[in-house]
């Protein structure tokens, strides 16, 4: 099982699937952009045994580019795991009080934020693609988690995991604007003139989200690991037809 264990002790396990060539579909684990259903499913078993767990632990959100996030617990376990049709819809964050549930996000250079809060026990994902930072989806998913779930921002930590790094992140003026009117993205942007485009660092604008939202720079970690530029990364403006990571996270019991 080819992925990156960003966390992994005794209360909590995260991290990050990656391509490999070797594996059917490349370890591709999207029911949404595949050639093989059946592969994908095999894939995502293969990942629930190497987390100690079962295909039904794991549950998908059928994302749409929102600032849209969702609760689950025990009575979501498998929705989205071996069909698409039973995925959390229309909602780009998931997150749970519950142990043992495999919370996941797909991404092919969109950023990847996975969380934990030790002293409420609650894990979560956010899928955060440049339409979801300009929504501010992970500052709304921590002030949704203050207010909801009383968490205390300074009980948060984060990891950001690879995406599409600034260099390979080219757009156009739209984009740009964009980001430019949530007000604190300047230093996160810069300009080519050879070839007009600008390029924008969609993993610290995220990493300031997270900041704003009154989390310690210290407790946030970036994977800079360009989804373009690596090997084992799968990265959707290099191949439209790719497949997608799986960032991950469990609590557990």
């Amino acid at each position: 099982m080819k992925m990156k264990r960003y966390v992994d002790n005794d209360k909590f396990i995260a991290g990050m699937t990656l391509k490999d060539i070797t594996e059917p579909e490349q370890h591709n684990m999207a029911l949404h952009a595949c050639e093989n259903t059946n592969a994908v499913i095999e894939n995502r078993k293969s990942l629930a045994v190497s987390l100690g767990c079962a295909l039904e632990d794991l549950i998908c959100a059928n994302q749409t580019h929102s600032s849209n996030v969702q609760k689950v617990t025990l009575t979501d376990k498998g929705r989205g795991a071996d069909r698409l049709d039973t995925a959390i819809p229309d909602t780009d964050s998931l997150y749970t009080l519950e142990p043992n549930l495999v919370l996941c996000s797909f991404t092919a250079d969109c950023v990847p934020v996975i969380f934990y809060n030790e002293a409420k026990g609650l894990v979560g994902v956010i899928h955060s693609g440049w339409q979801g930072t300009v929504q501010e989806i992970t500052r709304k998913v921590f002030a949704h988690l203050q207010q909801t779930e009383q968490c205390d921002p300074m009980d948060f930590h984060v990891q950001i995991g690879s995406a599409l790094s600034q260099e390979r992140f080219e757009v156009d003026q739209d984009v740009y604007d964009k980001f430019k009117d949530i007000g604190y993205a300047d230093e996160f942007m810069y300009y080519n003139e050879s070839t007009r485009k600008y390029h924008i660092d969609n993993q610290l604008t995220v990493k300031k989200q997270c900041e704003l939202a009154g989390i310690s720079s210290e407790q946030i970690i970036i994977d800079r690991t360009c989804t373009y530029d690596s090997p084992s990364g799968f990265s959707y403006r290099q191949d439209k037809q790719c497949g997608r990571h799986l960032s991950f996270i469990m609590r557990k019991q």
